[in-house]
């Protein structure tokens, strides 16, 4: 019976030493730093590197320099044409995936500045200079080919007779700012006073100056006309020293905001009709993009001594704090920003990226309040850069709605223009980011740092 009752002993020992070889012990509070452990991220939380930024957007330069090539061709046969003087109304620019003249393509160009500017390689300044001289080199043979035939459409009759902001405040502001540093001539002279020239004088425009459209509604304001309005008059302030144009570009900033800026959730609305007693609020994403570019693009040419500064400078500080409020875990922003259950969109939170850290790099916001976000933001925009260069996740070309369902469902496209510019100039400035601050991880998180620090010291310890 002893023998019996000593095995029996002898099993259940070897049975419960089993069971706790084969089940770990629990994590608790008592055997483990428990603040250790590390999250499930949907989008990696880290410090991006200038490196790694560069090669990114190298991605893209590569596929753009393959797929928007510099040319003509006649339309009917396809043969190029390399003599200018045979240049006719059935010559066209030899088809990419993107416009060589669109409003798009006018950041896409500032984009390639900037990255060509910050990261030193001269690939991307090529990529602009080459293009805007084709531009200015060729317009004066369409121009003499039309009056031939002053009534059939041709492939730069959107340069030479712009019939919207979209045609001409984008094109407008990349051509000024190549002619400022010195990569294209003086055939760029005309172009750019066709453009500031309708853009001062024949858009049309509210009783009280504020620039508007008559679509979908008559007296329409459109939050993006902020963008293919104001950088264009704010560089030409700078080019020719006039005040008009800095003072006109003030006003528009001004009187967009008084109908548009909703002060209590920091963000714009899309749309505003004159005489419309209530107005649905829709708060786009890329339009309040527009509109936060335009602000830092002001800024940076606006002199500090001019009445609108500061005011401007203070809606800016208000627009950051009410984006930052609403961005998503993901690092993303939504579609409409404010709604939670609208898709995550590329375009958007790119500009943010990029009109953000332009900020904090001018001293209008703080480092510290708004860098780590950048960072989660930025690597949630590096994910969608796909391995061939091209941008993903960005939603195609948006009029203005009233409904829910019309932004919800717009549809997104690498081939759609508007992803490129803002993914450039979001990386390019990023990059002065990281070279005028000091991110570090301090107990699991980003902080930045005006000064090189060790976060392993006692000093930064975290319990």
């Amino acid at each position: 019976m002893k023998t019996i009752i000593s095995c029996a002993i002898v099993v259940v020992f070897f049975v419960s030493c089993t069971n706790k070889t084969q089940q770990p012990q629990a994590v608790t509070d008592a055997n483990a730093p428990l603040h250790l452990l590390q999250p499930d991220y949907d989008t990696p939380y880290q410090i991006p590197s200038k490196d790694e930024i560069t090669r990114s957007l190298m991605r893209i330069l590569d596929y753009l320099e393959e797929t928007t090539p510099v040319g003509l061709i006649d339309k009917e046969s396809g043969e190029k044409i390399y003599d200018y003087k045979n240049i006719n109304l059935n010559t066209i620019i030899e088809p990419g995936d993107f416009r060589l003249n669109s409003y798009e393509w006018g950041v896409t160009y500032a984009g390639m500045l900037l990255a060509g500017q910050i990261s030193g390689n001269d690939g991307f300044t090529k990529y602009t200079a080459s293009r805007l001289s084709f531009l200015s080199e060729v317009r004066p043979y369409f121009q003499k080919a039309e009056k031939e035939n002053p009534v059939q459409r041709h492939a730069f009759t959107q340069m030479l007779h712009p019939h919207a902001l979209d045609d001409a405040g984008a094109m407008c502001a990349a051509f000024i700012k190549a002619r400022e540093a010195g990569l294209i001539d003086k055939n760029a002279d005309p172009v750019i006073r066709n453009y500031i020239d309708y853009i001062s004088n024949k858009q049309y425009r509210l009783d009280d100056g504020t620039l508007a459209r008559n679509r979908p509604l008559h007296n329409s304001l459109w939050l993006d006309d902020l963008f293919m309005s104001v950088p264009a008059l704010a560089q030409m302030g700078r080019y020719t020293g006039d005040t008009k144009y800095f003072d006109d570009a003030v006003k528009q900033v001004l009187q967009f905001s008084e109908r548009m800026f909703n002060h209590e959730k920091g963000i714009f609305m899309h749309a505003w009709i004159e005489g419309m007693e209530q107005h649905p609020q829709y708060h786009w994403g890329r339009a309040n993009g527009w509109a936060i570019m335009t602000m830092v693009e002001l800024l940076e040419v606006l002199p500090v001594e001019h009445s609108g500064y500061s005011p401007i400078v203070g809606l800016l500080q208000k627009h950051i704090e009410g984006l930052a409020r609403l961005q998503s875990p993901e690092g993303l922003w939504h579609q409409l920003i404010d709604r939670k259950d609208s898709y995550l969109e590329t375009s958007a939170t790119a500009i943010y990226v990029y009109a953000i850290a332009r900020a904090i790099n001018r001293g209008y916001v703080d480092a510290q309040a708004y860098g780590p976000m950048l960072c989660l933001a930025w690597n949630a925009v590096d994910s969608k850069i796909n391995a061939a260069g091209q941008v993903e996740g960005t939603c195609v070309g948006t009029g203005m709605g009233f409904d829910p369902a019309f932004y919800y469902y717009r549809p997104v496209s690498p081939y759609a223009a508007h992803g490129y510019g803002p993914v450039l100039l979001a990386g390019a400035e990023m990059m002065r980011l990281l070279n005028n601050f000091h991110p570090k991880m301090n107990d699991s998180a980003i902080m930045f740092y005006r000064e090189k620090i060790d976060t392993e010291s006692p000093i930064f310890s975290v319990d």
